[in-house]
């Protein structure tokens, strides 16, 4: 026995002996993959307002590998994958100066650019960065165009159109990818996370009412077209826009403007903690409007806003944010005006068959972030945020289509608190040759409306009501988040989960129908190849939602409570020369449900399923210096599905529209723009018999900068030209008619007007 087990013991020493040398040599491999992939991590800031610098590009100098870059988070943070034991980053972002630095070590890095001129050449494509680019341009165009209002800041969103037709008091008509998105349908608004978006709301889904936002306080534009990006959810079917205010502004300003029709604005913006400014930082900024308009009637529109925000560095790693905002505005309004009373003369362009329309809203927001980055990479944000929300708008489409005595003027009006809060953790790290970056979000929204009405009324004047009842409406979500970059590929995949949770409570009604709840998920995947740094080429794909409003959704006892879209783009990002940019980009879009206008008669009206099909294309270029040019083009087919053919278009539904224009800017001195949108003729209604009027409008507006002061003219309709701006083709019946017509009826759009502007800095 001894004999046999002598052997047995020694091959066992000699296997744990081996075992040994290859446990060793792989640690030692490990070792040296691990030093050999030496990370660099450091945040960018604003030399000037110590604020962090989002989607700057860093990479290794010299080093022509496109998947060799990081791109900046909204905090200014990046890691990337060092050389060696030195190395040479380069850091570009547009309107500073680039700054190439020398990392010898692994300890982090707070890299401080300098403002500059603007120029093209510093936007390079990396990986993980194909919207970057333009959400970067989005920021450059509010710096070259003058914006007075929320509506021109909309207008800088590639592609997208907005419509007012209620005197400057109402949200928007919203057009975007061959949608007509009325107020917000099928676009989701934010402005530093806060929604804008008012779910089943008393004047339409997702009515969007941005007003709240004081123009000059916004520092950066994020877009998106399409359903394709995980953090966002209902109402994200042709895209998302959010907005992000100042974290400190650049000086204090006082701002008066004046024109025609009464106009006249006043704004000030008030730096309250001018020194230390990476340990905290506070503002102010208050505006008021008013105008009577071009109308016959005067339109007595007043708005008043006033916003502050703070920050404040509890430690090194962790950062507060608190906003403070309150809004409040009321109107007169001419409503739409029937083409047949134009042409007969019974009223001209800017008359009005019920003056007595207009309205009044209010809105109070609160908003708190904390966020805390960890020692290994990690970002945990959590955000709360309420509102409350007052409503009341008076409107006629029909005039005495339904009560040819009284007419059929209506209220719609509510009260309303949103309560919100979300958690998002972020994760960055390299492995080998791979960059890794994992997020997980969770939250929740819920909307209490008290009183959401529709009223029937005459010169404002109460009469009965057509509906009256409270909503009570709650969407929790989840999602998770993975993206990969490795060599020249970049992988951004997702799934969302939502669950929608509806309540009505029927005041006209004593017996009540139950409350209903759904869920979906949403998965989305995004793959780019980049080239070098001056090609990309990308496809997306993804599910998004918008959901019916609360009161549908009961009375249809739970039936298509949340319609999907479905999507994909292929499109390409080039840079054929160093201050030339073109993204170009084909897509498709499926919708499971259409909602459509119908007259604000207390019913909405979903439609059947449609579908798009389109192009895009953005372009940027720089002709000198301070000469820029801008350029969008949008095409789309949208066609309803199941429809015989001719009777199938989409009311409203761009086919083709365009913005664009020149600008000039120094940083002292003279600088100026002129800039146009186009929309082509569209169908107004489904066998495209009644059609809404394309136009081409210009803008122009030029300045006189100093250090201190500012001077400017600002024009809308440069070459006066005669547009419709918001159309619908409606039934109506004027007072004397014996029938109903249905025709396309209109909000006339400004004429030439121009307002002065002096600015003083401080």
């Amino acid at each position: 026995m001894a004999y046999i087990n002598k052997p047995v013991a020694c091959s066992m020493r000699q296997n744990n002996t081996l075992h040994k040398k290859i446990l060793t040599g792989c640690l030692c491999i490990l070792v040296f993959i691990a030093r050999s992939q030496t990370t660099i991590q450091g945040k960018i800031i604003d030399a000037v307002s110590r604020q962090p610098v989002e989607s700057a590009s860093v990479y290794l100098a010299g080093n022509a590998n496109a998947g060799s870059g990081s791109v900046t988070d909204q905090y200014g943070n990046f890691l990337i994958r060092s050389a060696g034991q030195k190395t040479d980053l380069r850091i570009t972002y547009i309107g500073y100066k680039t700054v190439t630095v020398t990392v010898e070590g692994d300890k982090p890095l707070q890299i401080e650019l300098q403002p500059a001129t603007v120029d093209l050449k510093d936007v390079i494509v990396l990986q993980s960065n194909h919207m970057t680019q333009f959400n970067t341009l989005a920021k450059v165009d509010l710096d070259l165009k003058p914006v007075k209002n929320t509506q021109e800041l909309m207008r800088l969103v590639p592609g997208l159109f907005v419509a007012q037709h209620a005197g400057g008091g109402k949200a928007e008509q919203i057009f975007l990818r061959g949608f007509d998105c009325d107020h917000g349908t099928d676009v989701q608004v934010s402005v530093d996370g806060l929604p804008v978006n008012m779910v089943s709301h008393a004047h339409g889904q997702g009515y969007a009412d941005s007003h709240f936002i004081i123009p000059e306080t916004i520092n950066n534009i994020d877009f998106g077209a399409g359903p394709y990006y995980t953090q966002h959810g209902n109402l994200n079917t042709a895209g998302y826009v959010a907005f992000a205010t100042y974290n400190a502004i650049p000086e204090s300003r006082v701002q008066v403007e004046a024109g025609p029709y009464q106009t006249f604005r006043t704004l000030a913006m008030i730096d309250l903690l001018k020194k230390n400014k990476d340990k905290q930082s506070a503002y102010i900024a208050g505006e008021y409007n008013y105008t009577n308009g071009p109308s016959v009637n005067p339109q007595h529109f007043n708005r008043f806003n006033i916003f502050g925000k703070y920050n404040l560095a509890l430690s090194d790693r962790t950062h507060f944010t608190g906003s403070l905002s309150a809004f409040k505005s009321n109107w007169d309004a001419s409503g739409q005006v029937p083409q047949r009373a134009v042409d007969s003369g019974m009223i001209s362009r800017f008359g009005s068959i019920d003056p007595s329309e207009g309205g009044n809203t209010e809105r109070y927001n609160a908003n708190l972030l904390l966020v805390h980055r960890f020692a290994n990479n990690t970002t945990w944000e959590n955000q709360a945020y309420f509102s409350r929300y007052l409503f009341n708008l008076y409107s006629n489409f029909t005039f005495f289509l339904n009560d040819p005595v009284n007419g059929d003027e209506i209220n719609q009006a509510e009260n309303r608190n949103v309560y919100g809060f979300s958690s998002k953790l972020s994760q960055k790290h390299i492995f080998s040759n791979w960059t890794l970056n994992s997020i997980y979000g969770a939250g929740v929204r819920y909307d209490v409306t008290d009183n959401s009405r529709l009223a029937h009324v005459v010169k404002r004047v109460f009469l009965n009501n057509i509906k009256l009842g409270d909503i009570s409406e709650a969407n929790e979500f989840a999602y998770i988040q993975q993206q990969a970059a490795t060599g020249n590929w970049f992988f951004d995949a997702g799934i969302r989960f939502d669950h929608l949770h509806f309540n009505y409570f029927d005041k006209l009604n004593t017996v009540q129908q139950p409350a209903q709840g759904r869920s979906i998920v949403s998965p989305k995947i995004n793959i780019q190849y980049t080239v070098n740094r001056d090609l990309q080429f990308y496809i997306k794909a993804g599910k998004g939602f918008h959901s019916n409003d609360t009161r549908v959704v009961i009375a249809n006892e739970g039936r298509d409570i949340l319609p999907a879209a479905y999507g994909g783009d292929i499109g390409i990002i080039l840079k054929p020369s160093s201050r030339l940019l073109l993204n170009v980009a084909a897509w498709w879009l499926y919708l499971d449900q259409e909602f459509v206008y119908a007259g604000d008669d207390g019913n909405i009206e979903p439609s059947g399923k449609t579908r798009r099909e389109g192009v895009d294309i953005i372009g940027r270029y720089q002709l000198t210096d301070h000469l820029f040019a801008n350029l969008n083009l949008n095409f789309t087919k949208p066609r309803a599905i199941g429809e015989t053919k001719g009777q199938d278009f989409i009311p409203l539904a761009p086919t083709a529209s365009s913005t664009g224009g020149i600008f000039y800017k120094a940083k002292y001195g003279f600088n100026g723009s002129i800039s146009y949108r186009y929309i082509k003729n569209r169908p107004a209604n489904e066998d495209n018999s009644i059609v809404a009027k394309g136009y081409f409008v210009a803008d122009a507006a030029i300045n006189y900068t100093r250090p201190k002061y500012e001077i400017g003219i600002a024009i809308e309709n440069l070459f006066n030209t005669e547009w419709n701006e918001a159309q619908f083709a409606t039934q109506s019946r004027l007072k004397y008619e014996p029938a109903p017509v249905t025709e396309l009826n209109y909000t006339p759009g400004t004429p030439f007007f121009a307002r002065i502007k002096f600015a003083v800095f401080f």
